[in-house]
């Protein structure tokens, strides 16, 4: 696909639709926008905030970047984290990584990969995300070589690996998660009081479904 043809096609043809279910369905979106949540999540392109939520347009205010990382020193991502919080004063906040991420096999990988020798952006970031999760990729590491066997078929290795990737993922989006919740604009709107909440997800590629692993509710929603 060398040209945007297709896509504008597809966008017209999408347009349509809409119109024809609903004359004033874009009118609605003109005005300005009143998300509920704001979307941290990973720029993988099996994982589409609005479509794997089932939202409609202005619901979601979205963020992606590779393995849905939230890095305090990255003006990207806190800024939208700042506006998403004190401007449009969403409800909630998602952070939402998923299984057979690319950006955490990298990681997982990096000494071995070409990508090690390079000064790239890319480079710096899945250089910046290994560190975050050393703890857990040493950890990976000591389990590779206790369950290595001579009499280990080859289904049974790929299926560990698949393991240890998915529990590294499940680490990637925890540690994300401490670094959301520790983060000054949330601090800010957790001290005012203000009904807050912020989830940690994981998206399962093989189901469509999306399971929390961690979350912090505001004193609102932990009321009988």
């Amino acid at each position: 696909m060398t040209t945007l043809k297709p896509l504008l096609a597809r966008n017209r043809s999408w347009a349509l639709q809409k119109c024809q279910h609903d004359p004033d369905y874009f009118e609605k979106w003109v005005d300005g926008q009143r998300p509920h949540s704001l979307w941290i999540g990973c720029s993988d392109s099996r994982v589409p905030a609005e479509v794997l939520t089932g939202s409609q347009p202005g619901e979601l205010f979205v963020h992606r970047n590779i393995a849905n990382m939230l890095d305090p020193a990255d003006d990207n991502v806190m800024s939208v984290l700042q506006y998403a919080l004190h401007y449009l004063e969403v409800e909630r906040v998602v952070l939402c990584g998923h299984y057979g991420c690319g950006g955490v096999q990298a990681a997982l990988s990096l000494p071995t990969l070409p990508l090690a020798q390079e000064s790239s952006a890319l480079a710096r970031r899945i250089g910046q995300l290994r560190h975050t999760l050393h703890h857990e990729i040493a950890q990976i590491a000591d389990d590779c070589c206790v369950a290595a066997s001579p009499g280990a078929s080859a289904s049974t290795g790929a299926e560990r690996s698949r393991r240890m990737l998915d529990a590294l993922v499940e680490a990637n989006v925890r540690a994300q998660f401490a670094r959301l919740l520790e983060s000054e604009p949330v601090q800010t709107v957790l001290a005012s009081g203000r009904p807050l909440s912020l989830h940690g997800c994981v998206y399962d590629l093989a189901s469509g479904h999306l399971t929390t692993l961690v979350e912090h509710l505001s004193p609102q929603e932990h009321a009988p």
